[in-house]
C-alpha cells in the first residue's frame, strides 16, 4: 500500500495509465481480429483493405511503448503472409 505522497499520486497515475493502455491494446486487438475475419472468409480484397487500415495502429502502439518492435513486425509479417496465401 503506498504510504506517502509520492506514491500515492504514482499509484493513481498507474491506474489512469493502465485503463488508457487496456484501451488502445483493445483497439489493435480489434483491427487485428478484422483483418483475420476477411483472411478466414477468404476474400483477399477486403483482407487487404483491412490489413492497410490495421497496419497504422499496429505501428503507432509501438510508438507509445505497448507493443514491441518485434511483435508489430512478427504481427504485421504474418498476416501479410495469410493474405497473400488467398491470392494463390
Amino acid at each position: 500500500m503506498a504510504n506517502n505522497p509520492s506514491s500515492k499520486k504514482r499509484s493513481r497515475q498507474l491506474v489512469k495509465r493502465r485503463a488508457h493502455n487496456m484501451g488502445l491494446r483493445s483497439m489493435v486487438r480489434t483491427a487485428i481480429k478484422k483483418v483475420r475475419a476477411q483472411i478466414d472468409a477468404r476474400d483477399y480484397d477486403a483482407a487487404t483493405s483491412a490489413f492497410i487500415a490495421a497496419t497504422p495502429y499496429i505501428d503507432s502502439m509501438v510508438n507509445k511503448g505497448i507493443f514491441t518492435k518485434n511483435k508489430a513486425a512478427r504481427t504485421k509479417s504474418r498476416l501479410n503472409a495469410q493474405i497473400k496465401a488467398l491470392k494463390s
